[in-house]
């Protein structure tokens, strides 16, 4: 059980991790050829990406009986 919720808490801080840092280049992207290099882009993109990052991780810890990239099969 704990090696478990370990794995959940590894994969909820990289996908998180993964999730900020895209966010962020995309909010540095739109700041620099749209928003004349304004920063609420930035934060905006960076801000989205670890909101969707927290939301997975809640859904991944209060659905503790789907099992992750595994098929189980009834004998």
């Amino acid at each position: 059980m704990a090696d478990e919720h370990g794995r959940k808490w590894d994969r909820c801080i990289a996908d998180t991790a993964v999730k900020t840092v895209t966010g962020l280049g995309v909010g540095i992207v739109f700041s620099v050829l749209f928003f004349k290099r304004r920063t609420w882009p930035i934060s905006f993109g960076s801000g989205l990406g670890l909101g969707m990052g927290y939301a997975n991780c809640q859904h991944d810890f209060r659905s503790p009986y789907l099992i992750h990239g595994h098929m189980v099969k009834d004998q």
